[in-house]
């Protein structure tokens, strides 16, 4: 298997976040990569590559045009009003909620940001953007090598993805890494696209991007919105609009659910990707449903992760794999790697 690592992903670390009232350290550490690369070469799982190139017009094709703007210049312009914010991160502190206009990007910095955000969780830092967009090549690259002929790629990049929508970031993601993937592989010729998030926390970028369409089917086990994050995503009558009504799943479990009741929607959800007839998946890997994590709530165990690569493998499709969530970070590389030997 390739694996189509972001070298630049150490650009972005931020110092803080807010969490339950408090700003505290950040959960999103470089390190959560680090220790998925050091095992997967320990264990000799595959060619550890880096990404190719490409130009802006690919992130066009599911981000809007002036949110990638603001994105590549926000440092810029936190920095140019102080130079004391070089030293600070940036984070939102007003945005567009019910009523209020989000068509004009304001003049004010704070404004505009708040316009592009929805979470107080996601700091953007001096390299966040060069760490974005690397990323997404990473997850273009691993779309690219299964259009070639591959079985499987994994892109392990950092910043997550799957909560980045269209023209939106927050929790800590901020270009949506699996559906770029998605999308090029529909703009390459693959007709029906699967999306199966399995991170604990439900990617609602993800479900936002496809949710009016029939061409890319979005499954999604995760915590139940009603008392996990992202709270206003995710529940089970989200079943898409329009074009797209009936090709969003989603399966919600109640916090303290173990494997057994997980692998049951797993199951459910690549039943139904069976059902739509998907000729590629794409694979939002989150490992925040360890038992250990400090975020999460979901009982699995590091050895139920090998079951999970292998249960992947029986769906006999090509397919990418997107590194998203996973805080435990002493076991997430190795919960990351058996997942991959599964599927090997």
């Amino acid at each position: 298997m390739k694996t189509f690592f972001n070298h630049l992903h150490t650009l972005h670390q931020g110092k803080v976040e807010m969490f339950r009232g408090e700003m505290v350290p950040c959960f999103e550490v470089a390190a959560r990569t680090e220790h998925v690369l050091h095992e997967l070469q320990r264990r000799q799982l595959g060619t550890v590559l880096q990404p190719q190139g490409f130009d802006g017009a690919v992130l066009e094709r599911v981000h809007a045009r002036r949110y990638l703007q603001f994105l590549e210049s926000a440092w810029g312009q936190w920095v140019a009003l102080d130079p004391a914010n070089a030293q600070r991160d940036a984070f939102p502190s007003v945005w567009p909620i019910r009523t209020l206009r989000s068509d004009v990007a304001p003049d004010n910095f704070a404004a505009r940001m708040g316009l592009f955000s929805f979470d107080t969780g996601t700091p953007l830092t001096a390299g966040t953007w060069a760490a974005a967009r690397s990323g997404a090549h990473c997850a273009l690259s691993a779309a690219r090598a299964v259009l070639d002929g591959d079985q499987a790629a994994f892109a392990l990049t950092r910043p997550p993805g799957h909560h980045a929508g269209k023209d939106f970031f927050g929790g800590y993601c901020f270009l949506n890494n699996a559906a770029l993937a998605a999308q090029y592989l529909r703009d390459h010729g693959v007709e029906r696209v699967a999306v199966l998030d399995i991170d604990y926390h439900h990617g609602n970028g993800t479900q936002a991007i496809f949710y009016d369409r029939a061409d890319v089917l979005v499954a999604s086990v995760h915590g139940n919105p009603s008392t996990e994050y992202p709270f206003y995503s995710g529940y089970a009558d989200d079943t898409g609009v329009g074009p797209g009504l009936g090709y969003n799943l989603n399966l919600p479990l109640n916090r303290g659910s173990g494997f057994a009741d997980w692998l049951g929607a797993l199951n459910v959800a690549l039943e139904r990707i069976a059902a739509f007839g998907a000729q590629a998946l794409v694979v939002s890997m989150g490992m925040d449903t360890f038992e250990g994590d400090p975020i999460s709530g979901f009982k699995l165990h590091s050895d139920d992760y090998l079951r999970v690569g292998e249960r992947l493998a029986k769906v006999h499709l090509p397919t990418v794999l997107v590194f998203e969530g996973g805080y435990a970070v002493a076991e997430v590389g190795i919960n990351a790697a058996n997942i991959l030997q599964g599927l090997c």
